[in-house]
């Protein structure tokens, strides 16, 4: 039996084998906050008859008023296993879309995974999204079928039947850990019935099995069914308790730090793994160096921000200082504490491989790295969510007073969820949030001012485009410097296909590039790119890039920080209508350079290249990328007409139609520009029966003959006279 946090929890925290860091994860109502309430009862930690009911990890009045998950809440527990105790820190993460970025940063501290599927409704778009997030960070899956009650007493199927609908979902589960699991973990890392990495259950109803268990106590489908039939339910989890059958399952295949720090360090931490840092991680040394990952940062009405943090190696006390490797600050730690759902318990100190709350870090932001102010280490890679903002709203303050309470508040909401970009527009005084939904930005952002009483006008949805180009600039563009001594040659191009590809999937990270870099070299090359074309590569930003293919300028070099800084504006906002590009290539041909270096200073430098960059890219036949969402619509068959309707009214392209049991299943590409009130406007169209879910967000060119239209709404929004005028006048 599991029990309560006691100070067995300070023993078990300094045994890294017997400790496991997991996370519940799923599609949106496929119940795991249900099930994390189970294990939550298991450790004695509510009572057993709120089990299921009581959904103890969604603490926000929002979670509770909207019936889901919206921010990834933390727990520590204690559970027996074949004689001995474990420590499990879980973490049940959201599973609507909108709130992705909180699942993102939640696999960066845990090694392992529940994945929960739905008997009924199977392997959904968010089920193949969060798997593939915690397969990116080399996070290993088990898997959890819920609700399989509704089987037995709604579908009333047979043993058969059902054996059937498990093993379907198994190996669609199975064919996304092949499809996005490092190579070396592929055919270790999948799940099956035989060896109990899958268990099933109803998690309302406080039960589950798995063929281990049922093998141990004699138990068989046969007296499940009959049992579930004859609402003997309460006997059936006295029998087989949920958490028993699932925390047996987390020990017996989910790894323990010390195995899990071994493959995913390498993956995380762009370090050299030989390094004495490299090895303190590796082996999660208490004794060693501290190094350790802020992975979430959330408000306490009592003590301020509490930074979730993963340890990684070393220690981390009461009245430490640490330093933050992205802030450049150094700061003290003020408690030390585990999770207890919405209390901490206090620590004197932790040691590596856990995950702990600290209050303190007055600085920190999510994926934040921490180590010793003394022994700086290199930061932990960025933790990047798989889909990117593209609804954006204008956020203004009713009454010029509280400007500065919600500058205030919208740096806290950036801190807290980096998958809001907050940015404030110095020249037209707008403040703008992009989010990842209409229900993202609503449930992070305005409600949260309304509790905070800031009144502010919010403008209708925004929609971000990208710029890109065509062609290859016919001759090089010269930009001269305001005082006439400086001149810089350039043309762009669009950047190799198979190249950007490995961008959009993240292969090919944002970086200043190093000559030395041979890993990078050998991915460019093999994906298509000329071997000294890419040894003249000076920066990676926002999937394009920069060259410097110049030969024989003088003081190049030192110039060459002022480049990079011009080449980064343009790309944040293009010549056609200050959106941000993608996909474009930029080559720095020729320059020439002032020999007195007080003639070629940042003044001089930056305006002369981004006048260039722009006129390079207009010469270059530029043209307007859209956003547009894959998604999956349910709809029963007789009102599949309203569906189909409805996507077509939006320029949206039907993708392909299947039929599952009755209901038809529509995949469908949408532009983001017509997808506001979508949801609405689905439910009206097939009499409320209808629902839809995100599977993907692609760029694809803008309809040329929409593109005037769309450039002029762009420019007159963002207050921009014609872009050609506006760059002469510089």
């Amino acid at each position: 039996m599991a029990k309560d946090l006691t100070s067995s929890v300070k023993e078990l925290m300094r045994k890294p084998e017997q400790i496991r860091n997991i996370g519940i994860v799923a599609h949106i109502d496929h119940g795991k906050t249900t099930l994390s309430d189970n294990l939550l009862a298991g450790a004695g930690m509510i009572s057993e008859e709120l089990a299921g009911q009581q959904l103890a990890m969604d603490f926000d009045k929002q979670e509770q008023e909207r019936g889901i998950t919206i921010y990834a809440a933390n727990v520590s527990m204690i559970h027996e296993f074949k004689g001995k105790e474990y420590l499990i820190n879980l973490i049940d993460t959201p599973g609507h879309v909108d709130f992705g970025g909180d699942v993102t940063r939640a696999m960066r501290a845990v090694d392992g995974v529940v994945a929960v599927a739905c008997a009924v409704e199977g392997v959904m778009p968010q089920t193949e999204t969060v798997i593939r997030q915690a397969l990116k960070e080399r996070v290993r899956p088990v898997l959890f079928i819920n609700k399989t009650d509704r089987l037995i007493k709604e579908l009333k199927l047979t043993p058969e039947q059902m054996m059937e609908r498990f093993k379907n979902i198994i190996t669609e589960v199975n064919l996304l850990i092949q499809k996005y699991c490092d190579e070396q973990f592929k055919d270790k890392w999948t799940v099956s019935v035989n060896d109990g990495s899958v268990a099933f259950g109803s998690a309302v109803k406080n039960w589950a099995i798995s063929v281990p268990f049922m093998q141990q106590k004699g138990i068989t489908f046969k007296d499940i069914i009959e049992m579930t039939n004859s609402d003997n339910e309460k006997e059936l989890a006295k029998k087989a308790p949920l958490h028993e059958v699932v925390l047996d399952m987390v020990i017996n295949h989910l790894p323990s730090p010390l195995e899990a720090q071994k493959y995913r360090i390498p993956k995380i931490w762009p370090g050299d793994p030989e390094s004495d840092f490299g090895k303190d991680m590796i082996s999660v040394n208490p004794d060693g160096k501290l190094a350790a990952v802020v992975t979430k940062i959330y408000p306490d009405p009592h003590a301020g921000y509490v930074a979730t943090v993963r340890i990684f190696s070393g220690k981390i006390r009461k009245g430490q200082d640490v330093y933050l490797v992205g802030a450049g600050k150094t700061e003290k730690v003020q408690q030390v504490s585990v999770y207890k759902g919405q209390q901490r318990v206090q620590m004197d100190e932790v040691d590596a491989g856990n995950i702990v709350g600290i209050v303190g870090l007055k600085e920190a932001s999510s994926g934040e790295t921490l180590c010793d102010p003394a022994h700086v280490i290199q930061g932990f890679e960025a933790i990047k969510h798989l889909f990117e903002p593209v609804v954006t709203k204008a956020i203004e303050p009713k009454s010029p007073k509280q400007l500065s309470k919600l500058i205030e508040f919208l740096k806290k909401v950036g801190r807290e969820d980096p998958t809001l970009r907050v940015k404030i527009n110095e020249e037209t005084g707008e403040y703008i949030v992009a989010g990842l939904g209409e229900l993202h930005i609503n449930a992070k952002v305005e409600n949260k001012l309304k509790e905070e009483g800031i009144e502010v006008e919010i403008s209708p949805p925004i929609v971000i485009y990208r710029e890109s180009i065509k062609a290859v600039t016919p001759q090089p563009v010269e930009g001269k410097s305001p005082n006439k001594h400086n001149r810089f040659y350039l043309v762009t191009e669009p950047l190799e296909q198979a190249v950007y590809d490995a961008m959009v999937r993240g292969e090919i990270e944002d970086q200043e590039v190093k000559k030395k870099d041979q890993e990078l070299i050998e991915k460019l090359v093999s994906l298509g790119m000329d071997r000294e074309e890419v040894r003249k590569i000076k920066m990676i930003y926002e999937r394009n890039m920069l060259l410097d293919v110049t030969v024989g300028v003088g003081a190049i070099l030192e110039i060459m920080e002022m480049v990079k800084q011009a080449f980064k504006e343009v790309m944040d906002e293009g010549p056609l209508a200050r959106e941000p590009c993608s996909g474009v290539k930029v080559k720095l041909v020729d320059a020439k350079l002032h020999e007195d270096a007080i003639h070629r200073g940042p003044a001089q430098v930056i305006p002369a290249v981004r006048r260039a960059v722009r006129e390079a890219m207009l010469a270059s036949k530029p043209y307007i990328l859209e956003p547009k969402q894959i998604i999956r619509i349910d709809v029963p068959m007789e009102h599949m007409g309203g569906a189909t309707k409805e996507i077509s009214n939006r320029r949206g392209q039907i993708l392909e139609m299947n039929e599952e049991r009755g209901t038809s299943v529509i995949k469908a590409k949408i532009p983001v520009a017509e997808m506001f009130g979508f949801n609405s406007a689905l439910k009206s169209a097939t009499g409320g029966t209808g629902f839809f879910w995100l599977i993907d967000i692609v760029y694809e060119p803008l309809p040329k003959e929409l593109e005037p239209k769309v450039i002029e709404q762009i420019k007159q929004r963002k207050g921009i006279k014609d872009v050609q005028e506006e760059e002469g006048s510089e």
